[in-house]
């Protein structure tokens, strides 16, 4: 018996600026985890990851992550090592989070809870 499907989102890392992105339905990517598109489909997903994994003068190391749909029904991480990589850089105020961007996921050991 397989393994039911889980919902899922595409990430990447964007070739230029490293910062990790995900793609949208329309095909844009995105530094913002809540406008990607929540796969519900394998076939759909493994579509999405060739479309992905074709760019490789856009984005490196394309992948499928398992995701969730929050209450409006954006995409949510499941995963730590997503969530992490929703906040941006750690090490200097750069990229999501110099530019205010809300957090998609809640990294362990921090105050408050950002989904």
């Amino acid at each position: 018996m397989s393994k039911r499907f889980t919902p899922k989102v595409v990430s990447a890392n964007a070739l230029i600026e490293g910062e990790a992105v995900w793609l949208t339905a329309d095909d844009r990517w995105t530094r913002d985890m809540g406008e990607a598109e929540l796969i519900e489909d394998e076939a759909v997903a493994q579509l999405r990851l060739l479309f992905a994994k074709g760019q490789p003068s856009v984005v490196v190391g394309a992948e499928l992550v398992d995701a969730a749909a929050d209450a409006q029904g954006r995409p949510v991480p499941t995963h730590f090592r997503e969530a992490f990589r929703t906040h941006g850089p750690t090490n200097y105020v750069l990229g999501k989070r110099a530019e205010g961007f809300a957090p998609r996921g809640h990294i362990p050991g921090q105050e408050a809870e950002n989904v």
